[in-house]
């Protein structure tokens, strides 16, 4: 059997892996041994920041609807109620761009949320009021 020489088929994993280490500091982009380490670890972290990213996201849209309900009276967490039981069913982040681009619609959506919590009347005094932000007349 003939003797098979190997240095084409490493030459080219060598090549592939110093590709993705492109843009990596010191000897981590050009030492084949430092550079498949560092690789190795940075698809561990892509792989953990996908999902990283998402919960960041959520947590934007959150805040941009919890700033468009407050200029509602309404907390974040209130007009997220009111909505269940209103039988609205939008995401956070189709309501995270209705808050920016379209007030109208969203000013829509709060007075139907208020409408859902008007239950809180019945159940004690003032809740309604502490649950709208709505002050009492005196």
């Amino acid at each position: 059997m003939a003797r098979v020489k190997r240095g084409v088929t490493a030459h080219a994993k060598h090549k592939k892996v110093l590709e993705q280490a492109k843009g990596f500091r010191g000897r981590r982009k050009n030492t084949i041994r430092a550079a498949k380490a560092a690789v190795d670890r940075s698809k561990q972290y892509a792989t953990r920041d996908r999902r990283v990213k998402k919960r960041n996201f959520r947590a934007l849209w959150i805040q941009r609807i919890n700033a468009g309900v407050r200029e509602h009276g309404l907390t974040y967490a209130r007009f997220i109620d009111g909505l269940a039981k209103s039988g609205i069913e939008v995401d956070r982040k189709v309501l995270s761009d209705i808050a920016i681009h379209e007030p109208e619609a969203f000013a829509a959506l709060v007075a139907a949320a208020k409408k859902a919590l008007d239950y809180l009347k019945e159940q004690a005094p003032n809740s309604y009021e502490r649950a709208v932000g709505e002050k009492q007349a005196a």
